[in-house]
């Protein structure tokens, strides 16, 4: 039972309740006026939700366009997948085999349509529509049929319409001046007429391939034998489009309803096997809760979820044509095996801030960065950047220069040559409070050390004291 609209509501019967005459829908306190004894449970949507996704990818197996419609609908796009079964009968009995042995009591049909599935569902069970035939096989059915709001509902009863075939015999210009062309929209894709798409639970992969198995397998040899397999086929398609992958995924159906799926990323368009199963065999081994197959997998399947064109290197005859290779295929093994936020890889940044001018990222999505400089020009920024600029107190200071002396880490040094100013900016778009200039100065000490200090602020005159902070170091 759930609260609805003010009242409590039975929303859903066993078959027990059912012969004796509850319906979902109705007043808790009808229900128990007719059954006192009446047993209920309060409604948990999230578990319910939970559980008809549970149901969906289990479903999967059939075919991989599943949409949820809660709160107890599914609806499965079949097409070109019913001979993969013995046809569209044969499929469907053995879904409501399977689905009634995990002690689920359901409704199916097929038709062209979803409308026409979902209304035959609800009212003639067990329905195979011939395509062409949708608007005969629900002629007779009630107007509920049609899903329509409460209000439509009521007004084709008034009117005396009480059947699909019913309103269908209306003329449309009419019905859309009295409904609107949403409900005739509706009408229309129930008899056959109008197409609507659905819309997959989960993305369709871009490629992908497949192996059913007689019998469930359970052992890991021949496990990644078929992953090899797969990714054999899915390379031969691939090359035929001039695409590679870049993000792959392998899932893993159970024979008794659960699914596994294990995906991993690739920093370039990639589409060897022995790679590809390679990749999967790292994922594997670092999951921390193991694939456990139990009575078996009867069906394995490998889909390309992203894939790119594969451009051609040119590579020079004094290059190393491996080295850059080895080094990707070194970073997606990591990647797979400790995840791709773990592998990190420096890349510059579009910013004139020291602190900001670089960003670590995943190393499978960084480009190619060359960090140069002249080699006769005396490194501008120092090798070793603090994290966040530590105070120093200047002991000795001159106006619009550096201090003569100053303390850092308790030490005292004496500077001898310096070069600067260089005065940074900040970028005044990306805080709220306006943020204080920097005088940047290379100094370097009476023992040779060499230090980046920044004066906050621009010199004044009258600032007596201004502060200085030390931002790294020169090697």
């Amino acid at each position: 039972m759930a609260k609805v609209e003010n009242a409590l509501r039975l929303t859903a019967v066993d078959r027990k309740a059912a012969m004796l005459g509850l319906e979902p829908g109705m007043p808790l306190a009808n229900a128990r006026a007719m059954l006192p004894a009446l047993k209920v449970v309060t409604a948990d949507e999230p578990a319910d939700l939970k559980l008809l996704a549970r149901i969906a990818d289990w479903c999967d197996r059939f075919t991989p366009f599943v949409a949820c419609e809660p709160p107890d609908m599914l609806l499965l796009d079949v097409t070109g997948a019913a001979h993969l079964f013995g046809g569209e009968k044969p499929m469907l009995d053995q879904i409501r085999e399977k689905l009634s042995k995990q002690g689920f009591a359901l409704r199916a049909a097929i038709a062209v349509t979803a409308a026409a599935a979902r209304a035959l569902a609800h009212y003639k069970d067990g329905t195979i529509v011939p395509p062409g035939a949708e608007a005969a096989a629900i002629a007779p059915l009630p107007v509920e049929a049609l899903n329509l709001d409460a209000i439509t509902t009521h007004a084709f009863r008034r009117a005396g319409l009480k059947t699909v075939g019913q309103v269908s015999a209306r003329d449309r210009n009419e019905l859309t001046a009295r409904f609107g062309a949403r409900m005739v929209f509706a009408l229309d894709h129930a008899l056959g007429k109008a197409e609507k798409p659905i819309s997959p639970r989960i993305a369709l992969p871009d490629y992908m391939a497949e192996h059913r198995f007689a019998e469930p397998i359970v052992t890991e040899d021949v496990i990644r034998a078929t992953l090899h397999s797969l990714a054999a086929t899915l390379s031969s398609v691939l090359e035929q489009r001039g695409e590679g992958a870049r993000r792959l995924e392998a899932s893993f159906f159970r024979a008794d309803g659960t699914v596994y799926r294990i995906a991993i990323e690739t920093s370039s368009a990639l589409r060897a096997p022995d790679i590809i199963e390679r990749l999967f065999r790292e994922k594997l081994d670092a999951l921390a809760d193991p694939l456990d197959p139990g009575f078996g997998y009867d069906l394995i399947r490998l889909g390309a979820v992203r894939a790119e064109r594969c451009v051609a290197e040119v590579i020079g005859f004094d290059a190393d044509a491996n080295e850059e290779k080895e080094i990707r295929f070194l970073i997606d093994c990591l990647a797979a095996r400790f995840g791709a936020n773990r592998i990190l890889a420096f890349q510059p940044n579009d910013t004139h801030i020291p602190e900001a001018a670089f960003v670590a990222m995943p190393a499978q999505y960084a480009q190619n960065a060359k960090w140069e400089r002249d080699a006769k020009e005396a490194p501008r920024r120092p090798l070793r950047l603090f994290a966040r600029p530590e105070p120093v107190q200047a002991v000795a200071a001159v106006p619009e220069g550096p201090p003569l002396r100053f303390r850092w880490r308790r030490a005292l040094h004496d500077v001898v040559l310096a070069e600067g100013p260089e005065r940074i900016a900040m970028e005044w778009w990306r805080h709220q409070s306006p943020q204080p200039s920097r005088d940047y100065f290379r100094v370097e000490d009476s023992q040779g050390k060499r230090f980046w200090l920044y004066r906050e602020g621009i010199y004044e005159r009258e600032t007596l004291a201004p502060r200085w902070f030390m931002h790294g170091v020169f090697a």
